[in-house]
């Protein structure tokens, strides 16, 4: 559920041969003492394309901040390999009207320094996931005025404001909570930090950790779940792709997750390799900020959307890694419940501003700014396939007389000023990290959303998609609020993603979905004899 799990890709053009050593020198922080490491017994090394500034997943909310949480933390449920909620923290649960939720803790859950997980520590988490200030990134998700309490000597109760059917995906990992230690929280000088790391219940606990360079976790043998195959878990934080490839190519390191498009041919050409392909669920598109001119005025909105040429763009920069968006939720997930092809059919009659620069050039001639004007599109530098697109839609922009600058960011710079304010027009690349239908419209459309619009039809309709029982039902709202919001081109949906993940010969998964990187992965690997 990430703001940007963003969420949610990455992606990096090739640079000539000769600087390929230069780079893996320079970029990956790793490659010092990384040597060899992959090959040590009982080690698999991921690479990822981007890094971390903190371990705590609510201060960063980006999707490999998810892929990393889930081998050290864990909520009251889970998510499956099949996008379905299951056990976790919390043994069972049950709920009747999707208001009170009942929770049957684990009694045999076990902190990775072998304290035992106590009601007081469960709600003692509950409490820093609903404060804004300690969970900046994903209190969000939590409804204003949720209580929890102890209703047995192993059972807790939420209640909600309201019902929400999509509750349960809150308390997870893959949503808004991440149990952990009240002493050890409380103790911590900047918990998720490399002085004092982070303590979970997942599998895997926290050893060592070096924004821009490394996190380090060892088998915690406290898990519930049992045994995991890998002794170690290594996260290399990659910011040039080229010393990714390098890095793959050699056996530095086992998996590669998110692989640029341009790179996916490199990665399937490496001896032993396997690259695994599937749908993201996720959203790319363009945000308009109502509050930031001169992108209030809604002919300045149209004429930036119909310069947008969607096919192109998913044909020869995504090279068919992905489809052409129609709407904000992709189908695999508004059709979670009600099927993928019932939910294109339902978003296939949404009003579209499609490509057209005659259509463009007529808006902006309507428009408070007709001769045109300047503007700043940026991107995350670890998803260089927003920075190609960006370009392409700078090259038509600038055919109807607006200027628009492109410019990389480092991700977690990205992250923090989306739905600031700071710019009028920017991208949103969300990747869903839950089973929920409504995940990415309930934040695009939400109260709290990044293009900071409003309109009360809208607001009516994502509270009520959230009470609905009736999964046909829910996805009606869903839609309607998309419809309303199209119309007005309060987002420029781009395109749904896939991504490509690539598997060294030593290592292999044992359920590869959509969902892989969303469960607790590392216990779903197989390791070569």
């Amino acid at each position: 559920m990430p703001h940007a799990r963003i969420p949610r890709t990455a992606a990096a053009f090739v640079s000539a041969a000769a600087m390929m050593c230069a780079a893996l020198a320079a970029c990956a922080p790793s490659a010092r003492t990384h040597a060899g490491s992959a090959s040590r017994e009982g080690t698999i090394a991921v690479g990822l394309p981007g890094s971390l500034s903190t371990l705590d997943t609510a201060h960063e909310t980006g999707i490999i901040n998810y892929y990393v949480a889930q081998v050290v933390s864990e909520g009251l449920l889970a998510v499956d390999e099949n996008g379905q909620l299951a056990p976790a923290i919390a043994s069972a649960y049950h709920t009747d009207d999707a208001q009170t939720w009942v929770f049957d803790i684990r009694p045999d859950a076990l902190f990775q320094d072998g304290n035992p997980v106590t009601i007081e520590d469960v709600l003692f988490s509950i409490d820093i996931a609903q404060d804004p200030d300690k969970s900046p990134s994903s209190a969000t998700y939590w409804p204003t005025g949720t209580r929890a309490e102890r209703s047995g000597d192993n059972q807790i109760t939420v209640t909600l404001p309201a019902p929400a059917v999509n509750f349960g995906w809150t308390v997870t990992a893959n949503g808004g909570l991440w149990i952990t230690e009240k002493s050890f929280y409380e103790s911590a000088s900047s918990y998720g930090s490399p002085a004092d790391l982070i303590m979970g219940t997942g599998p895997y606990k926290a050893v060592s950790f070096q924004p821009d360079s490394r996190a380090v976790f060892e088998k915690s043998g406290t898990w519930w779940g049992g045994d995991t195959p890998a002794q170690t878990i290594e996260f290399d934080f990659f910011s040039d792709e080229n010393a990714r490839l390098l890095a793959h190519r050699s056996g530095q390191i086992d998996i590669a997750t998110q692989l640029p498009t341009d790179q996916v041919p490199q990665f399937q050409a490496i001896d032993g390799a396997r690259v695994l392909t599937e749908s993201d669920r996720s959203y790319v598109g363009l945000t308009f900020d109502h509050a930031v001119e001169p992108f209030d005025d809604i002919h300045v909105r149209k004429a930036v959307a119909h310069a947008v040429d969607r096919t192109a763009i998913v044909s020869s920069i995504l090279k068919g890694q992905g489809t052409v968006a129609t709407g904000i939720e992709p189908p695999e997930q508004l059709g979670s419940e009600i099927g993928e092809r019932a939910a294109a059919d339902a978003q296939a009659g949404l009003p579209i501003d499609s490509f057209d620069l005659d259509a463009a050039r007529a808006e902006l001639a309507q428009s408070k700014v007709p001769g045109g004007f300047d503007a700043e599109l940026t991107y995350p530098s670890s998803i260089p396939d927003l920075g190609s697109a960006a370009l392409s839609i700078a090259d038509n922009l600038k055919k109807i007389g607006i200027n628009l600058t492109v410019t990389s960011k480092p991700i977690e710079e990205w992250i923090s000023e989306v739905g600031s304010g700071t710019y009028g027009l920017s991208y949103m690349s969300y990747t869903s990290t839950t089973g929920d239908p409504g995940e990415v419209a309930g934040w695009l459309l939400g109260p709290d959303n990044p293009a900071r619009y409003e309109d009360t039809r809208v607001q009516a309709l994502i509270a009520s998609q959230a009470a609905q029982t009736d999964p046909a039902a829910r996805v009606a709202d869903i839609v309607e609020a998309e419809r309303i919001a199209q119309e007005n081109t309060i987002y420029s949906p781009l395109w749904w993603g896939k991504t490509s993940t690539a598997f060294s010969s030593r290592v292999a998964p044992t359920d590869y979905t959509p969902y892989f990187f969303m469960t607790p992965w590392a216990s779903s690997l197989e390791l070569a004899k």
